[in-house]
């Protein structure tokens, strides 16, 4: 029930123009903010339909019920997947099922369609270059892509091979195609529907958007490697980890919602994850140099974030300065403390957000104050790039990508020879987010190498003398120094070791 009571009281105050829908879903603190999100955008979407259903029904006078509340419990008993909620609710709504649905088959017989997805009117519609593809992972822990791709063309899907444009997720019907980018996503028309297909209730898909996929994909830990998910609810991005690494090695999932960590232990087990530990705790209370963490050598950090990158109905992005303010610096203190674990090779810090001051904010001010590590470049096919002058990062966006807003950075602990070279213009070194400490050590390694340089050409001249003097000397002054050096020579052979 406390998710209708929370969707119908965020669905009224969007409705009234009160505060965007993103900033009311996400400043709710609800255990499953996907789930409440969903919800919303999909009531809102088909709202004056709704309205029209419950109206003619006469629903409200029957059930007692506020418009809004009826809104999302209609929603989900006639367009969702069935009422989540008991009670007096359900049985109000059960009792008077039979007239909802005629009340919407009259409604599509009106106006001609058969979908209930035309039912949308023109104005909440999603433009036509922002229809984003059905994303689906193959889990490799349970199968491979290709025999996946087999089941799927004995469906009856048809399958047109690896995408190799944006132009080919454009698609329609039963067709399908292997992403370009990430190997194991396949790409579907936007309105097919897996939640009740046997391979994704067997756990052998992952139903999640391809920009979710990036920060797995990107830092890519190896078999055998330990590796930390910082905020890891509701943990699809821990399931595609524990694929690349092939369940061997360990995997630390730390969440602090005891409620999300049950929920994603059930979808850990659905989809055949063995080599990870849950962790009911706060990521920025966890000890780095304790004897379970200091071997860490990979953490994937994806915090709380704005959630501006999520498309919705309305384009009603989240502006609140302060907000924005209070989330980056939140974001700042979890990637400066998850840089602090000891053995800490590669680490992945993503958002869902489209806000510069939750990306490259963020990860210009942690460079600047963590000299070890430096950005490093991905996915250079990648279309779309962070903002300057952090061009190493990645975003995502429906226009550019055909995904959710994303944003993906990759830092690398420092080697010796990263210390010896001086970055490129376009590398954090050449950029504001460069630490001053870090340029001044670079500087001054510049320096020492010029300094060592100019010791080792002083003595060319001195030598070019040498050699003019001894092209002028008298051949009986070089043969006398000859006879000097053969003489010591032959002083030094006893000091040979015998090679008999």
């Amino acid at each position: 029930m406390a998710l209708y009571v929370k969707a119908a009281e965020i669905l009224e105050k969007a409705e009234n123009k009160q505060a965007a829908l993103k900033t009311l879903v996400y400043d709710s603190k609800f255990s499953n903010i996907k789930q409440l999100f969903a919800l919303v955008c999909e009531a809102q979407k088909f709202s004056s339909v709704l309205e029209e259903i419950i109206g003619s029904t006469r629903l409200l006078k029957l059930t007692k019920l506020r418009l809004p509340l009826a809104k999302v419990l209609v929603y989900d008993l006639l367009l969702g997947r069935g009422l989540k909620c008991g009670g007096t609710w359900k049985a109000a709504l059960l009792k008077n099922r039979s007239r909802l649905q005629a009340a919407l088959a009259r409604i599509k017989v009106r106006q001609g369609v058969s979908d209930n997805q035309d039912l949308i009117p023109a104005s909440a519609q999603q433009r036509g270059d922002q229809l984003l593809p059905r994303y689906v992972r193959v889990n490799t822990l349970k199968t491979s892509v290709e025999d996946a791709v087999d089941y799927l063309k004995r469906e009856g899907f048809m399958y047109q091979g690896r995408a190799r444009t944006l132009d080919d997720l454009k698609l329609k019907g039963k067709t399908f195609v292997q992403d370009m980018h990430i190997p194991e996503i396949l790409a579907f028309y936007p309105k097919k529907d897996f939640h009740d297909h046997f391979l994704y209730k067997a756990g052998h898909f992952i139903l999640q958007d391809k920009a979710s996929c990036l920060p797995a994909h990107v830092l890519d830990p190896p078999p055998g490697s330990v590796v930390l998910d910082a905020c890891a609810a509701p943990g699809n991005k821990t399931s595609h980890l524990a694929a690349l690494m092939k369940n061997k090695g360990r995997l630390l999932a730390f969440d602090l919602d005891a409620k999300r960590l049950s929920t994603m232990s059930t979808l850990l087990l659905r989809a055949g994850v063995t080599c990870h530990q849950l962790n009911h705790q706060d990521f920025l209370k966890v000890d780095p140099q304790a004897p379970e963490h200091r071997e860490v050598e990979y953490i994937l950090l994806d915090p709380s974030c704005s959630g501006s990158g999520m498309v919705c109905l309305r384009e009603d992005s989240d502006t609140d300065e302060a907000r924005l303010t209070s989330l980056a610096s939140f974001q700042l203190k979890c990637l400066n403390h998850a840089l602090s674990f000891p053995r800490l090779s590669r680490l992945v810090y993503s958002t869902c957000s489209v806000h510069r001051q939750e990306n490259e904010d963020v990860v210009s001010a942690c460079l600047q104050q963590n000299s070890l590590f430096r950005l490093v470049p991905v996915l250079p096919q990648w279309p779309e790039r962070g903002l300057q002058p952090l061009s190493q990062c990645l975003r995502a966006s429906p226009s550019s990508t055909r995904t959710h807003g994303f944003f993906v950075a990759l830092l690398q602990r420092r080697t010796e020879a990263d210390a010896e070279v001086t970055p490129e213009p376009t590398s954090v070194g050449a950029s504001p987010s460069e630490s001053p400490g870090t340029t001044s050590a670079l500087k001054r390694a510049a320096e020492s190498e010029c300094e060592d340089s100019e010791s080792e050409e002083a003595p060319e001249p001195e030598t070019q003398d040498a050699q003019t003097t001894q092209q002028t000397e008298p051949s009986a002054q070089k043969k006398k120094r000859k006879r000097k050096r053969r003489k010591k020579n032959k002083t030094l052979e006893p000091a040979c070791p015998s090679t008999h």
